[in-house]
């Protein structure tokens, strides 16, 4: 498991780590990437370092070239379906926590039904369903009749969901689920302690050993990310590129993607927000593309539409359009939002974004018949 590398480095050492590199450390780094040399931890943990601030513009550079050789122009679209918010897990600084007072919603198979209609009609086929941490009102039952009824409407499910063990992520993938997207929300013990005093989620264990119990039970893929904006983002840089760099040695049939949330106003009184700037933030996602090729890059609705549209082309792989963060939100609930977004736009809008930049927005990237070929064979 993942957890036995993760003791070996704590997460103040890790930061330590990346802040001690060197401009010659960051120079050595692009050098070896521009000549097409793998890089290894050390020239990833270079690029995500303050050093390499005042390198961005060959960052870029190299990102763009990176990600158009191993993925051409396309980005991947996509929207999320929450189907409740429903929440027995104390995590401060979300708007779901159990302790905010507000109205709660878990949606019908009926209202499923209705939500994907809407989505459907607007195009989309990569789907990725959330609930909040309620084992009794969103159980293992309620999300496979939920898939069930989904799946009549999708190419391409994925789960956003509290963490399951390994036998039950083969029941959710055998239900036609290729995905499984879990957010570690910070790597830093004492923060997540902080954050996480009520419920299965205060078990910051049993969530970072998700990705390793989902790559046993053989999803297609896996999405990993940390929250930026909870704790020092070099300790969550070190730890992020670990694990990622772990989980595709060790689950090399997987692919991967990483996702970067910065933190967004939500519920509550939550007011410990440690920024992320915009020029850390995108140097962070160039080290990533830069040292990890192969490796899904998504891009969420919480970032601007002027940044997105900046980035889009520039190492990003995927990305949520027109995301709703309520139970219902598409067919208007009136449900509390999880968090606010920035990028509203609609479908059609981002699609023409996309066009302008000569990107080619994709809203279905595989054909489900692929996932049984080794059978067949």
């Amino acid at each position: 498991m993942y957890t036995e590398l993760f003791d070996k480095t704590s997460f103040e050492t890790g930061s330590q780590i990346i802040r001690s590199k060197t401009k010659e450390d960051v120079e050595r780094a692009l050098h070896r990437a521009s000549s097409g040399v793998s890089l290894d931890f050390d020239d990833y943990l270079s690029l995500v370092s303050p050093s390499a601030s005042s390198y961005l513009e060959p960052m870029a550079f190299l990102s763009k070239e990176i990600k158009k050789e191993r993925f051409g122009n396309i980005i991947q679209l996509f929207m999320p379906l929450y189907l409740s918010n429903e929440c027995r897990s104390s995590c401060l600084y979300c708007g779901f926590s159990y302790e905010n007072k507000i109205p709660r919603k878990t949606l019908t198979e009926e209202e499923i039904r209705k939500e994907a209609e809407v989505l459907q009609s607007k195009g989309i086929r990569h789907l990725v369903i959330l609930t909040g941490e309620d084992y009794s009102k969103t159980n293992l039952n309620y999300i496979l009749r939920a898939i069930s009824v989904l799946r009549e409407f999708f190419d391409s499910i994925a789960i956003e969901i509290y963490p399951l063990d390994t036998d039950d992520y083969r029941t959710v993938i055998d239900s036609g689920v290729e995905a499984l997207i879990v957010y570690q929300e910070t790597y830093d013990p004492e923060v997540y302690a902080e954050n996480h005093y009520r419920g299965i989620k205060k078990n910051m264990r049993y969530r970072l050993e998700a990705p390793d119990r989902g790559g046993k039970a053989g999803f297609r893929r896996i999405g990993l990310g940390a929250l930026l904006g909870l704790s020092d983002p070099l300790g969550e840089m070190f730890k992020l590129g670990e694990h990622a760099k772990y989980l595709m040695r060790e689950y090399w049939q997987t692919s991967f993607q990483i996702s970067l949330p910065r933190m967004r106003p939500a519920a509550g009184e939550f007011q410990k927000n440690l920024p992320v700037s915009d020029r850390d933030f995108v140097r962070y996602l160039f080290a990533l593309r830069i040292s990890f090729p192969d490796i899904g890059l998504v891009l969420s609705t919480r970032e601007s539409a002027k940044l997105r549209d900046h980035l889009s082309f520039l190492g990003i792989t995927s990305m949520s359009v027109e995301s709703k963060t309520e139970p219902g939100g598409y067919s208007n609930s009136g449900a509390l939002k999880q968090f606010e977004i920035e990028d509203d736009r609609p479908v059609s809008d981002l699609v023409a974004s996309l066009r302008r930049s000569g990107l080619d927005p994709v809203f279905k990237d595989f054909d489900r018949a692929l996932l049984f070929s080794k059978e067949i064979l």
